[in-house]
């Protein structure tokens, strides 16, 4: 399936590129497998993009019994400054999901304003130069906080945070809550207030 040029980054051939690529410089060696898993893409598409950027000398590719892990190439001559373009622009959901699996009382958070508006297809005109991230729960803020500087350091973007109670996408008033659950949002991540 064809998709259009992303609107993140327009000299790409596609947003799935882009992401899959984001996800693979992000960070940890992944396997097709688990970039299928995490991107949401179907798993040959995964390979058919893993395979191309491995042509172009952008990744390598290992094995560990029958495991193949991809990882960047670290003799590409695009390396980092490729690798921190794709960064930037795809791997903001990957890199704070990452960041924030760990922090406490956190039961939802997403990326809301002009970047997930871009990251959806809905072009603002302009690059993006921060995040705004909305988190719902009731984490320690100091951990939280450490959480999203960490995450600022690898995607090199501000990070604007706004903390919620749990209920407030649900419950909460207001031109604030009105204007960011009527507009384009991703998701990072979403626990069940049950306890799973």
């Amino acid at each position: 399936m064809s998709r259009e040029t992303p609107s993140l980054l327009p000299v790409l051939r596609s947003q799935q590129q882009g992401e899959i690529l984001a996800l693979i410089f992000a960070g940890e060696d992944l396997s097709p497998t688990q970039i299928a898993e995490r991107t949401g893409f179907p798993y040959a598409s995964v390979h058919r993009e893993v395979q191309r950027a491995e042509e172009a000398g952008l990744v390598v590719s290992r094995r560990i019994g029958r495991t193949r892990l991809i990882s960047p190439d670290p003799d590409s001559p695009y390396l980092p400054d490729l690798g921190r373009v794709f960064v930037r622009a795809f791997g903001p959901p990957y890199v704070l999901a990452d960041a924030l699996r760990d922090v406490g009382g956190v039961e939802r958070a997403l990326l809301f304003g002009s970047w997930a508006a871009q990251a959806t297809g809905h072009p603002t005109g302009r690059p993006v130069a921060d995040l705004d991230l909305l988190i719902l729960g009731e984490p320690d803020r100091d951990d939280l906080y450490a959480a999203v500087a960490v995450a600022e350091a690898r995607l090199g973007r501000p990070i604007q945070v706004v903390v919620r109670e749990p209920n407030w996408w649900e419950a909460g008033t207001g031109a604030f809550h009105d204007n960011v659950t009527s507009s384009p949002v991703v998701e990072l991540m979403q626990t069940d207030r049950d306890g799973g």
